[in-house]
């Protein structure tokens, strides 16, 4: 396993991350054996959200902790804020007060080490943020701060009106969604893929050295299914399968080194809830692609050069 620094409080944070989004239906039995799984592989860094099947996946996150009788300080656990399933989004005071009081609960833990706002609030008000922030750290619930799916301009926002620093970005990134770099390689042209949907998130997240934590790193469109093996995805998964045979491992973990190779801080947030699929993924970190093989994946998965 390779291990990032956050910030100097979380050094030592595997660069892969196990998430809980699917554990809703999982028995306590299997989702202790996730854990068992991802330990042995020295994941270190589990990632949640309080509306993941309703609160449910939590839950279940807890009492598989238990039974593992795993060692609170041997993980970082994080979890995402903010969301109302179909009525809004939420960061006033009281919502992320009490929504880290339920986390906090469900999971049967003292803390978080990150809390992330899940989406943007375009009602979101600096000084309630920054004060539920200062009250969750002065109250030692939470210990440090990020976002998730913000642009550059979001952040700068937000960043400005908090005495923390904000310190991950959790984005879409996969072979089969791009578009954080297909608009850099277009610069200047009038084609589809030259449009900057994201504000130069991602360049803005290396100049200030925010972790960008990769979701549905094997998924193309929005979670409607994975890239591996799917008969849409011809030409990439025949380099997937080359590269897997040159390396020795399997294409999830290919397509896993394909995001860490580039340069950005990356953690790769891996939603599987089975020890096998953890374990293969794991792999990625036996090798690294070189600069040719990671533009043959890019091309293969569909995407072109100018």
């Amino acid at each position: 396993m390779k291990y990032v620094t956050i910030s100097p409080e979380l050094n030592q944070v595997s660069n892969l991350a196990l998430g809980i989004m699917r554990w809703g239906d999982l028995t306590i039995e299997q989702a202790t054996a996730a854990l068992i799984a991802a330990q042995q592989c020295g994941i270190n860094f589990l990632d949640s959200a309080d509306i993941y099947s309703h609160g449910r996946c939590e839950e279940v996150f807890g009492q598989a902790f238990q039974m593992g009788n795993f060692q609170r300080d041997d993980w970082f656990i994080q979890s995402k804020v903010g969301i109302v399933p179909h009525k809004r989004y939420d960061f006033s005071k009281q919502h992320l007060l009490d929504s880290v009081d339920t986390i906090l609960s469900r999971m049967q833990i003292d803390y978080l080490d990150l809390l992330v706002l899940h989406r943007p609030d375009p009602l979101m008000d600096l000084t309630e943020i920054q004060t539920a922030f200062d009250i969750l750290i002065a109250n030692g619930k939470v210990h440090h701060f990020g976002v998730s799916n913000f642009n550059a301009a979001q952040i700068k926002l937000l960043q400005s009106g908090l005495h923390q620093k904000l310190v991950v970005n959790q984005l879409q990134f996969s072979l089969a969604h791009t578009a954080m770099i297909d608009f850099g390689l277009h610069t200047n042209l009038d084609d589809a893929a030259g449009i900057d949907r994201d504000d130069g998130t991602l360049e803005y997240c290396q100049q200030h050295q925010l972790t960008v934590q990769a979701w549905s790193p094997f998924q193309h469109g929005f979670s409607v299914g994975t890239f591996i093996d799917n008969p849409h995805f011809g030409n990439l998964n025949v380099v997937l399968d080359q590269l897997a045979h040159k390396y020795q491992t399997n294409k999830n973990a290919v397509a896993a080194a394909w995001i860490l190779r580039h340069p950005a801080k990356w953690q790769v947030i891996l939603g599987t809830t089975h020890p096998d699929h953890i374990i293969n993924s794991a792999q990625c970190n036996n090798f690294t692609l070189t600069r040719q093989e990671w533009y043959n994946l890019y091309l293969a998965a569909g995407h072109d050069l100018p």
